[in-house]
């Protein structure tokens, strides 16, 4: 009893004692009194805790493609600021320069490829991967329609819908055969790692069936006779590999059918390798002549039938029969249907895009890749957008102060400024008015908008268009997820150009894509190879293969393929290449 008034009391007193805060009334305060044990409890109803506020939904990426674009973009890409999915039927990616030395066995299929989930192991969660190959993009629902790469898909299971907020596309390009007949079915093409490993078999065939009692010597030449149609990158090189792997492997496993062993390259052009340097061209032929390929220029394949390739020759019109044992395809490369279907046309090559890399029609879709092409805003088109812009005065003319205001801008917005002026061997953005509109603008250098357009009218004849590589892909994937991790960043402060188009107000979030050339390889057999390298440089010969090795050690994608690449190199060059039809 005399326990329980104590605490009655002192639970009065703590009553008094508390400082309510304002506007909290006596009932947000519970006092509790056990007659048994004197507890007191006091509970501020007003400052419950709050649950939290769930997190801001991730925007959805979908990525299209695991090849070098996409590959680049996904390593590059902060995934923590997306949910970001990857569909793509091939599970790893493949480092498809060294295509052609898997051909011959230099280099194994598997030293060259890298498991897509390996790759992104440390991501963990923030990037999903479905084995699946895109069939239609739908860029009115924003949503991609695919279907599982792994096993039948007879009941539709294997079909599935993922919606986006970006989509990537990057899925590369597929062989162009301009409707050649007979090449589908009777060529060999070198764009995977699938193709490398047929080749590699069907080598080993026609030299085993050449081995074969009561040929003819004809037959034994139609077997031995291996075509490759296409003088780019891809046909000299797969050229140069099957050269050294019959010289230095198989002749002397088949010596008695040495004699009959013939490569033939058709080129439609004047020169193999049009695309490089001029010496360089005349460096490979020379070299081939002598190591005995024989190179047909200036044919263009019009036929290929199950044993026979018909040829006609461009400044004759004469048509030619070449029996043949293997033909590989290297001529071009063309739009994959999923892309055809997107474009809703079929006469471009590939996906248009603007300097940063978006599909104009469609705000959330991006292409970058073989798949894709940039298509440069021409200057004449913003002309007058640009002199509005730059006439801060209104005077309806425009000083050389007033365009050096937004030289900078303009170079940015429209590279074709600066390779002009380089072209003609122009210093500054004087030199190119004086160009444009000759002397008589040196003392006064005022020009109104006609004399403007007259003296920019031949910038847009320097107008490039990036090369279809993997350099460019890796390039393009680099950028846009740079760009994707400073979205918002940007958004608030940019970074890019004024814009010049339209009503010319602001500038741009990002700076536009701009391809920077590292060079180009060309390995040309018997450990020799040919470079085309920044600043007009070019090297050949045997010091430049071994360039060529230590370039193509470092862009491995991972210290794994690297070692076992390398290691390749190193059986090769002890033992060989092995010639077993597995």
């Amino acid at each position: 009893m005399g326990f329980s008034f104590f605490a009655s009391r002192a639970a009065a007193r703590f009553l008094e004692d508390i400082r309510r805060p304002a506007g909290v009334s006596t009932a947000a305060l519970l006092l509790t009194a056990a007659s048994g044990g004197g507890i007191v409890a006091y509970a501020d109803s007003s400052r419950a805790e709050e649950a939290p506020e769930p997190p801001p939904r991730k925007k959805k990426v979908v990525v299209l493609g695991t090849g070098w674009a996409g590959t680049s973009f996904l390593k590059n890409l902060d995934s923590s600021r997306y949910e970001v999915k990857v569909i793509s039927p091939r599970n790893y990616f493949a480092f498809t320069p060294l295509l052609p030395s898997v051909t011959c066995g230099t280099v194994e299929a598997r030293s060259v490829v890298e498991p897509i989930r390996r790759m992104f192991e440390k991501k963990g969660k923030d990037v999903a991967y479905y084995e699946a190959e895109c069939l239609k993009i739908d860029p009115t629902k924003k949503a991609v329609h695919c279907r599982s790469a792994v096993g039948t898909n007879l009941d539709g299971n294997g079909d599935f819908m993922l919606d986006y907020d970006y989509l990537v596309v990057a899925l590369g390009a597929a062989v162009n055969t301009f409707n050649t007949p007979g090449v589908m079915e009777h060529c060999h093409f070198l764009k995977e790692v699938e193709d490398a490993q047929k080749i590699r078999k069907s080598v080993i065939d026609c030299f085993e069936r050449a081995s074969i009692p009561n040929i003819s010597e004809e037959e034994k030449r139609k077997i031995l006779h291996f075509v490759i149609i296409g003088g780019g990158p891809t046909g000299v090189e797969f050229a140069a590999e099957l050269h050294d792997f019959l010289v230095e492997d198989l002749v002397k496993l088949y010596p008695a059918i040495e004699q009959f062993v013939k490569i033939t390259i058709i080129q439609s052009g004047e020169h193999i390798l049009n695309t490089f340097d001029q010496r360089i061209a005349v460096f490979a032929e020379s070299k081939f002549q002598r190591d005995g390929i024989e190179l047909s220029t200036g044919f263009r394949v019009i036929k290929v039938s199950d044993d026979s390739i018909t040829v006609k020759c461009k400044s004759s019109g004469v048509e030619t029969l070449v029996p043949y044992g293997m033909a590989i395809w290297s001529a071009g490369i063309g739009t994959r249907p999923v892309i055809t279907d997107f474009m809703n046309q079929g006469k471009r090559r590939a996906l248009a895009t603007n300097e940063w890399l978006r599909v104009p029609e469609c705000d959330s879709v991006y292409a970058i890749g073989d798949c894709s092409s940039i298509s440069q805003r021409k200057i004449m088109e913003d002309i007058s957008t640009i002199f509005k812009v730059a006439d801060k005065d209104n005077s309806g003319t425009l000083t050389l102060k007033e365009i050096n205001d937004v030289l900078e801008d303009i170079c940015i917005r429209y590279p074709q400024v600066e390779l002009y002026m380089k072209s003609m061997h122009m210093v500054d953005i004087a030199d190119l008015i004086k160009g444009g509109l000759g002397d008589s603008h040196k003392e006064s250098m005022v020009v109104n908008i006609e004399e403007f357009k007259k003296a920019l009218c031949h910038v847009d004849s320097q107008v490039k268009t990036v090369p279809a590589t993997a350099q460019v892909a890796a390039q393009q994937g680099y950028y846009l997820a740079d760009c994707f991790n400073k979205k918002d960043h940007c958004t608030e402060h940019p970074e890019g150009p004024l814009r010049l188009t339209g009503s010319g107000e602001g500038h741009h979030n990002f700076r536009p894509f701009r391809y920077k050339h590292l060079g180009q390889f060309a390995p040309l057999g018997g450990e020799q190879a040919a470079a085309e390298l920044p600043g007009d440089w070019v090297s050949m010969g045997h010091s430049t293969q071994w360039l060529w090795y230590s370039v193509y050690a470092s862009k491995q994608v991972s210290w794994r393929t690297r070692v076992l690449v390398v290691s390749d190199w190193t059986r090769r060059f002890i033992f060989g290449r092995d010639s077993s039809r597995i």
